[in-house]
């Protein structure tokens, strides 16, 4: 297993309110069948959106996002980009 981060944003205002909800449910459910560990939200007084997911994933699973899952949903809400950082866990003692 890997450890995937996704982070997103709409600090550019491309996206209205409604778009980037349904941006983020649409992101969230395409890894849903992950184990997800953490997904948070910046602050709703900041004067821009950004959003970030934590999750184990397989090899397979991380080539889906970069070469299909991601790339469409970049297309679909008009972005240029979303982060995708792979890593491994190290549980130290």
């Amino acid at each position: 297993m890997k450890t995937a981060i996704i982070q997103i944003g709409n600090s550019d205002d491309k996206l209205t309110q409604k778009e980037w909800s349904e941006f983020c449910s649409e992101l969230h459910h395409s890894i849903s069948g992950n184990q997800i560990h953490f997904h948070g939200f910046s602050s709703g007084h900041e004067s821009w959106q950004n959003g970030c997911w934590v999750f184990s994933t397989t090899e397979i699973a991380i080539e889906a996002l970069r070469k299909h899952v991601l790339p469409s949903l970049c297309k679909e809400f008009k972005q240029d980009s979303i982060a995708l950082t792979i890593g491994d866990t190290e549980f130290i003692k």
